[in-house]
């Protein structure tokens, strides 16, 4: 495919497709046409038939004969400019690592041996022209462009029946199988030994000792990519115990709690039972998936030894990367840049990496912004490659505060930065420019360069639309380098169609992905996450490539990091807890759950495909004389004439392969060049489509009717039905079967941003905990799925069900929350008068949970103050985001009453966290403030009537006022957010608040209904003279 050939837009429903040309300006490459020698000067000469002599077939680079043969001989024997390995011209001597090709004497053609890369290709060729019918017209092979407007055209035909005898006997029957390298056999073994020794003889192979010599480097190669790190069992085993323990101690707590009830407060009592059992409950769902954590490691070297050898072709696997982007305003599209410079900066072999940009608001802001982009990156990926910069995020690069200089040696690297931060600033300038023009829409709608309306000035009703930007053919550096591939996509949306929002768009870029580049491994990442180690895709292979267990990877999360979040980290934006503890346990198990961004995906396992199974343990098998024991030989059918058992299995494998195929238009939809890419589990796109087929069919994979009677959102790719999108779809990955790898590098893979705001960090977890709810009340619920085949193991199943259930925590927890203020207010504890001994288990109890959070923090390497915000939040969150989620899901269960998603803002405030005290108004602030003003006017009503009544109302006041200190100590955070930088706390909070308080205080006095009540005096306290 042509980088900057146009945009592609169009509708497979309604036969119109359209490419809109001379919208990029092209910029003029380097001339490479040169008749002098780059390195010498000479002129190049001529070859024996007169034409001019080339060195390098891939991209032409101007050398001379003796340059070039000098290269070959002493120097790395690759082309200075695109570092390919130089091929042997006809007349040159042979070196070491010459392939044998065009000579006429190598004895390797006496042979033909087919290579396994061709049987693929055919293999492929044969499934696309399979018995597969979907109803197209006639063939557009010959159609190699596209003319202005193409209607009444679709998809080349499928024909009626395999080719036969093209592709050898066995085709026909074998295409259902996966490929796998052909097996050597001994003759073949045999005779590469023997002709080995033959080139020994000729001098084409260097002395044995250079085969010692490189020894090491071949067993280095042969070993593990990765490797599991236990925890240490000092740290672990004493965990393990207190966990134990603990459970003990809390069963014997609650049996004291249930059998001492207080009978002048039987309804403070019992609403604290049941609190405290659902709390037990909930500790245990998220404790006992904790109980096997590990640490991995990984060996880049060694996977560079073995898949990058040198005079090889690369073997690294392709990776598609996506990026998602909805609104320009909320996620800025410099945000979105710098994310995809980063990427296409990584650190991979650039034949092998695409990226793709998902604008599902189709904004021609972040169409140009991305044009910019793609413009910016042919100087900025050079540079950060030739000086090995990190982070390779512009934005992020300028602005560390550390000392740039560091481990620099090249001359010209400060002129070399100092320049590019400049091209940098003006490229913000042009961004900025950009978005400011978006902020006002003209009235007849955005218009390109060219004159032709924007495609997608109605957001709600636009047709598909693609753009490839970089790539082959076009996607070159300032220096003439290869780029990687960057491709807009903008799906189709029409009214009246579900588009099933985020994981619709990601679905739709796994089908243009596969049509345009189908790479086995697929990266996502949120658009405000960057790539901030640039070797975080070899991580990812370290795993995903590993022979002995990477067929079973389905894909490896990575942790989430954050840029910009204030010291303290108030509302524990960070979630060190969940990603460096809860993480780490799961990975011991079957594997992290998905996140939502930063994780490497096997496409395979996103087609719905169930994992390689491994060698089954052969049955015990009997002779005929003992038949008490095992089974009987079956006595093998002998192969008859012209081998009729054969033949006839052969012709059942077909039918049932032939039936097969007609089921993958229900599952896959109408397309049979994406149907075939499924069928490729190493990937790689279909040798005889043009590009210009692709593109038509790309367009035809995102339209909004492809879903239609297929499996899409329910058995592959992105699974529909919640908002976190991201925990359904790792869920049914591990109830097929599939394990998910849990990666943590040094250095953070990748960084993103996150909302300091205390209004939009509450409504992020709100977004959170729905998606958890909706997930319980659906058929995919964690506590009635997934039984059937019985991949699910038992703690991972306890991680899923804590994931939907945590959010009605909050019931509970609010009604905890407030006892203190009614204990307070009544002058009523929820607990009788305790003894020594009932003492005991109250202060185990604490002291186990103590304990419990130092160990834990001990092997996870959190520290406590991380743990302490984490440990904030929860109660924060529970009582408004998470209470609001339950209340909202119901509603939506119930009623049918749906919420709109609301995307969270990316925006970053100029000043230094000066979005931390900014103050947002939402309801989700309510309850929390109630809670406060409750407790804190218990308090001064509980202090008040001791200091009334005496000495002797201070003991019992003692554990109310403990009580109510612990709720206003784990709330003191969104105290501090509601007061802000002028310490003043709006107005409308502090009515609506004091309003409920006050209500609910009155009521209170008036009902007061937990508390026993009594017909007249108490002769027992007052006395006869009462």
């Amino acid at each position: 495919m042509e980088a900057n050939a146009g945009l592609v837009a169009g509708s497979h429903n309604r036969n119109e497709l359209v490419v809109i040309h001379g919208h990029e300006e092209i910029k003029p490459l380097k001339n490479l046409d040169g008749q002098f020698c780059e390195i010498c000067g000479d002129q190049i000469g001529v070859t024996v038939e007169g034409d001019l002599f080339v060195a390098c077939d891939e991209c032409g680079f101007p050398v001379c004969r003796p340059c070039y043969e000098y290269e070959r001989r002493e120097g790395t024997q690759n082309c200075p400019q695109c570092k390919t390995r130089y091929k042997r011209l006809r007349g040159s001597a042979r070196v070491p690592g010459d392939e044998d090709e065009e000579d006429v004497d190598d004895i390797e053609h006496e042979f033909n041996i087919e290579d396994e890369q061709e049987r693929t290709k055919h293999l492929t060729e044969a499934m696309l022209h399979g018995k597969m019918t979907y109803g197209r017209g006639h063939d557009d092979e010959e159609n190699s462009q596209f003319p202005p407007v193409i209607t009444g055209i679709r998809s080349r035909p499928v024909s009626g029946e395999f080719p036969a005898g093209a592709y050898g006997d066995q085709t026909a029957s074998s295409l259902h199988k996966r490929i796998h390298p052909y097996p050597v056999s001994e003759a073949e073994a045999g005779w590469k030994d023997r002709m080995d020794d033959w080139k020994l003889q000729q001098g084409n192979l260097g002395p044995e000792q250079e085969d010692d010599i490189d020894a090491s480097m071949v067993d280095e190669a042969r070993q593990p990519l990765s490797r599991k790190v236990p925890i240490a069992s000092s740290k672990i085993n004493p965990y393990r115990m207190i966990i134990v323990a603990r459970l003990v101690i809390l069963a014997f707590f609650l049996r004291y709690r249930i059998l001492n009830p207080v009978h002048d407060a039987i309804g403070l009592w019992l609403t604290s039972i049941v609190c405290e059992i659902w709390f037990a409950f909930s500790w245990i769902l998220d404790q006992f998936p904790k109980w096997f954590p590990i640490d991995r490691e990984t060996y880049l070297d060694r996977l560079s030894l073995r898949y990058e050898r040198e005079g090889e072709p690369n073997m690294l696997a392709p990776v598609d990367v996506f990026v998602c982007t909805v609104d320009p305003m909320k996620e800025p599209p410099l945000v979105t840049a710098n994310t995809l410079l980063s990427i296409l900066a990584v650190d991979y072999p650039v034949e092998k990496l695409s990226c793709y940009l998902s604008d599902d608001g189709a904004s021609m802001c972040t169409f140009e912004a991305m044009s910019e982009t793609a413009e910016f990156a042919r100087k900025w990926v050079p540079f950060c490659k030739r000086h090995s910069i990190e982070p390779r995020a512009p934005e992020f690069y300028f602005s560390l505060k550390v000392d740039y200089l560091k481990d620099k040696v090249h001359p010209n690297f400060v002129k070399e930065r100092r320049a590019m931060k400049r091209e940098y600033e003006e490229f913000k300038v042009r961004v900025n420019a950009i978005v400011s023009k978006a902020q006002k829409v003209p009235a007849e709608g955005w218009i390109m360069q060219d004159g032709t309306p924007w495609p997608g000035n109605n957001t709600k009703d636009h047709p598909g639309m693609i753009q490839v930007f970089l790539g082959h053919s076009g996607g070159y550096d300032v220096e003439g380098n290869e780029l990687p591939r960057l491709v807009y996509v903008s799906r189709e949306k029409r009214p009246g169609f579900s588009h099933h929002k985020k994981a619709g768009a990601m679905n739709a870029m796994v089908r243009v992905s596969a049509v345009l580049t189908n790479a086995p491994f697929m990266l996502n990442l949120d658009c405000d996450h960057y790539i901030n180690n640039s070797k975080a895709v070899r991580e990812a292979m370290c795993f995903l490539m590993d022979i002995q267990t990477g067929k079973k990877i389905c894909y490896v999360q990575f942790p989430q990091r954050f840029d910009g979040i204030d010291r303290n980290d108030r509302y524990a934006n960070r979630n060190t807890v969940f990603f460096d503890i809860n993480m780490k346990g799961l990975d011991g198990i079957q594997g992290p759950v998905y996140v939502g961004t930063g994780c490497v995906f096997r496409r395979q396992a996103l087609y719905g495909y169930d994992p390689p199974k491994g060698p089954k343990r052969p049955k015990m098998v009997s002779c005929d004389c003992c038949p008490c024991f095992g089974r009987r030989k079956k006595k093998l059918a002998k192969p008859g004439a012209n081998g009729e058992v054969a033949s006839l299995e052969g012709v059942d494998d077909d039918k049932q392969l032939l039936m097969s195929h007609m089921n993958f238009e229900k599952k896959f939809g109408q397309s049979a060049i994406f149907v075939t890419s499924t069928l490729m589990e190493e990937g790689g796109v279909p040798p005889s489509s043009s590009p210009a087929a692709l593109l038509k069919e790309a367009i035809h994979v995102i339209s909004c009717g492809y879903e239609d009677k297929t499996e899409w959102g329910t058995e592959l790719g992105w699974i529909y039905g919640s908002i976190t999108e991201d925990i359904l779809t790792g869920f049914k990955m591990h109830c097929r079967g599939w394990r998910s790898i849990y990666c943590m590098p040094k250095r953070p893979a990748f960084k993103g941003s996150a909302p300091i705001n205390l209004s939009d960090r509450l409504n992020q977890v709100l977004r959170w905990a729905l998606g958890s709810v909706e997930i319980f009340f659906s058929r995919h619920s964690p506590l009635l799925y997934g039984y059937k085949d019985g991949n699910l193991k038992w703690l991972e199943r306890f991680a899923y069900v804590n994931t939907t259930v945590y959010p009605f925590t909050s019931l509970p927890l609010l009604a905890y929350c407030t006892l203190p203020a009614i204990c307070l207010l009544t002058d009523k504890f929820i607990m009788p008068e305790i003894s020594t001994f009932a003492s005991l288990f109250f202060i185990a109890l604490f002291l186990s949970i103590f304990t419990t959070g130092i160990l834990e923090l001990r092997w996870s390497g959190v520290s406590i103050e991380e743990w302490w915000r984490n440990e904030q939040f929860w109660v924060i969150g529970g009582v408004s985001a998470h209470l609001f989620a339950v209340v909202q899901g119901l509603l939506k269960v119930l009623a049918g009453i749906d919420t709109n998603f609301t995307v969270t803002s990316k925006a970053t405030d100029d000043d230094d966290f000066g979005e931390l005290y900014a103050f947002k108004w939402t309801t989700l602030l309510i309850p929390p403030t109630t809670i406060l003003i409750i407790n804190l006017v218990g308090v001064v009503a509980g202090v008040s009537d001791a200091i009334n009544n005496g000495y002797q109302s201070w003991g019992p006041l003692f554990g109310k006022l403990f009580f109510a200190f612990w709720v206003i100590v784990h709330l003191y955070p969104f105290l501090k957010g509601l007061m802000g930088r002028q310490n003043r706390t709006p107005t409308i909070v502090v009515i609506w608040s004091v309003l409920l308080a006050s209500i609910f205080s009155l009521l209170w006095v008036r009902i007061d209904p937990f508390v026993m009540k009594t017909k007249g005096p108490d002769t027992k306290k007052c006395g006869i003279n009462c």
